[in-house]
């Protein structure tokens, strides 16, 4: 099963397609700024559950923040899960550069 994932920036979303089917598989939305990309909500249809569609979503929408140097926001707890199983993606999660004072 070859699982495609494309940008689709009018829509602020990541779409996959299976086996070149024209139907959406699963989708991951975004919030796109110049230094950070959120990704807040991921869905993969019922039929196509466990067969890497989130995974390749996740993963093609990764490399395309790390290639274009943008930081990360996992507010969706599908991405937030992936990444902490995934270390070689840490170091693209957005860290608060504001101090906490006592």
């Amino acid at each position: 099963m070859a699982v495609e994932v494309s940008d689709v920036p009018g829509a602020k979303r990541y779409e996959a397609r299976v086996d070149g089917e024209s139907q959406v598989a699963g989708v991951a939305e975004y919030i796109r700024t110049a230094e950070l990309v959120a990704f807040v909500h991921t869905e993969v249809g019922p039929e196509y559950e466990g067969r890497g569609v989130g995974s390749a979503l996740a993963r093609t929408a990764l490399d395309e923040a790390r290639a274009s140097k943008l930081r990360v926001l996992a507010t969706c707890p599908f991405f937030a899960g992936w990444i902490s199983r995934h270390p070689e993606y840490q170091d693209l999660l957005y860290q608060s550069r504001s101090k906490v004072s006592d």
